[in-house]
């Protein structure tokens, strides 16, 4: 699963969080655990050892008094002590030993499971150990009513007394183990809470410190994770100083590395803009200078236009009276004929000159109505046969089979048509092959023209379509620059490729 940028950082430090908690309530646990196994040595263990202990005490003094009675030789005496030794001892013995069990049954509560056996054991003892205090105390009764008589039957309080001795001595060992059992249970804890409360100061200093580990981890983790923003920055400069070549290239998937990206593609899509820009900027110059040229030639067009049809009309009136003169011979007569013949050719030529300038200058808004393309096409070839024949230019057309609609200006689209085809068996100087194609895609009509000529250089594609700018010795650099002018007025565009001396193709679109 992908995390978010915020939800790494979030998620570091809530490992923090969680491993700092995770060391309280470890430090907690274990000083729970420690006050119960206090708990249980002081209030259960100790309890019982002590209670045990007095049960080992009396039952000692017990079996020395025991001792005294049988020596004892005064009467009065042995039974003063009798009368003392029948209510004090039973009582202390079997209060003992309730408190004994009573105390086993609470440490049994405070004990946790693996101790409860152990202490289910201590009272089993307690009980047999209350047995056989219970047989001691019928024995020594018995033998109390023996010794308290004006002159006891030694013989017969010997076996008795015999019987009594071995039943101390069996209680006292009972005793003395369970009592060596407890104070070895209690010796064993206490290795125990020492070992753990060792291993608990380990893990308390070992904990924080992988903790603070994590933190650092943690720490260094967020930090490289934002080390980016700094390269995101340094690109956000190069973009605002002009340098859309800046790339930040900053691989992942999180938030920064999309940023980055989407950087990177501001970055291309405002370099486009800005070579779009300049080109608009070139297109705007060349439109203004358009414009400037076509006041200045329409003005220029203007003043020579009618000097011109004035010349022209004196010219021809002038071969009509020289038509009537008598010369003085034939040969002066027909250099002065082609004298006029020659001015009548510069006076069309230089007024063909000033109408392309008018034409130029005078642009009209193209009239759109729509048109086959493929005929007007058709029609500009028809109307230009004689003279690619001429010039030894075989014709290659490629047309849809269907219509070619266009919403064009025919009179405006014939002229392009009529100037491409022009050029193209102007640069086949000793023939080739023109190819005219058309077809539509995308709402788009593209149709291509193109010759096997010499071909262009790039410096002169770069300004085949400038005004005045003209490879011909007798071209005006007009034909190229009007074309294209027409083509964007219809909204399409012209392009041109062109490799030297493989040919030349002019590609032009237009919208269906």
């Amino acid at each position: 699963m992908k995390l978010s940028l915020t939800s790494r950082i979030f998620l570091g430090y809530a490992v923090v969080l969680v491993t700092f908690g995770g060391v309280s309530l470890f430090s907690v646990s274990e000083l729970h655990r420690s006050q119960a196994e206090i708990q249980l040595v002081s209030e259960g263990y100790l309890s019982l050892s002590q209670t045990v202990a007095a049960l080992e005490t009396f039952l000692a003094y017990q079996s020395k008094d025991m001792g005294r009675l049988r020596d004892e030789e005064n009467v009065e005496t042995r039974r003063a002590l009798i009368r003392l030794a029948r209510p004090y001892f039973p009582g202390l013995m079997t209060d003992r030993l309730e408190a004994g069990k009573a105390t086993a049954k609470r440490v049994r509560e405070l004990a946790p499971e693996s101790e409860q056996r152990f202490v289910d054991e201590v009272t089993q003892k307690l009980d047999e150990i209350s047995l056989r205090f219970a047989d001691y105390e019928a024995g020594a009764n018995q033998v109390f009513a023996v010794l308290e008589s004006e002159s006891p039957d030694l013989s017969r309080a010997g076996p008795e007394l015999a019987r009594l001795q071995q039943a101390e001595r069996a209680s006292m060992s009972a005793i003395r183990l369970l009592h060596g059992s407890i104070e070895a249970r209690i010796h064993e804890r206490v290795r125990r809470a020492q070992e753990r409360g060792r291993r608990t100061e380990v893990a308390i200093i070992l904990l924080p410190v992988v903790a603070i580990g994590v933190g650092l981890l943690a720490t260094g983790l967020a930090a490289r994770t934002l080390r980016p923003l700094r390269t995101l920055y340094e690109g956000i400069g190069r973009i605002r100083q002009g340098d859309f070549e800046a790339k930040l290239g900053i691989p992942g998937d999180d938030e920064i590395a999309l940023l980055a990206r989407e950087f990177d593609a501001m970055a291309g899509a405002l370099k486009d803009r800005d070579a779009q820009l300049k080109e608009k900027q070139q297109e705007l110059l060349r439109a203004e200078r358009l414009a400037a040229v076509g006041r200045v030639s329409a003005q220029v067009a203007h003043e020579v236009r009618n000097p011109l049809s004035s010349i022209g009309l004196n010219v021809e009136m002038l071969q009509e009276r020289l038509a009537e003169s008598e010369f003085s011979s034939d040969e002066a007569a027909k250099e002065t004929h082609e004298l006029l013949a020659a001015v009548t050719r510069e006076i069309d030529r230089v007024t063909e000159i000033t109408e392309e300038y008018l034409r130029l200058a005078r642009l009209p808004t193209p009239v759109q109505r729509d048109e086959n393309l493929v005929e007007v096409i058709e029609d500009v070839l028809s109307f230009s046969r004689g003279e690619l024949e001429r010039a030894q230019v075989k014709v290659v057309t490629t047309f849809p089979p269907g219509l070619l609609m266009a919403k064009v200006d025919e009179g405006q689209l014939r002229q392009v048509f009529v100037n491409l085809v022009r050029n193209a068996r102007e640069a086949m100087e000793g023939g080739g092959t023109l190819t005219v194609s058309a077809w539509a895609a995308k709402g788009t009509a593209e149709i291509r023209v193109h010759d096997t000529g010499a071909g262009m250089t790039p410096d002169v594609q770069e300004r085949i379509f400038e005004p005045f700018f003209t490879t011909k010795a007798g071209g005006t650099g007009l034909g190229l620059s009007l074309s294209r002018q027409i083509i964007e007025a219809h909204g399409g565009s012209v392009e041109v490729e062109s490799i030297v001396l493989r040919g030349t193709t002019f590609i032009l679109k237009l919208p269906t």
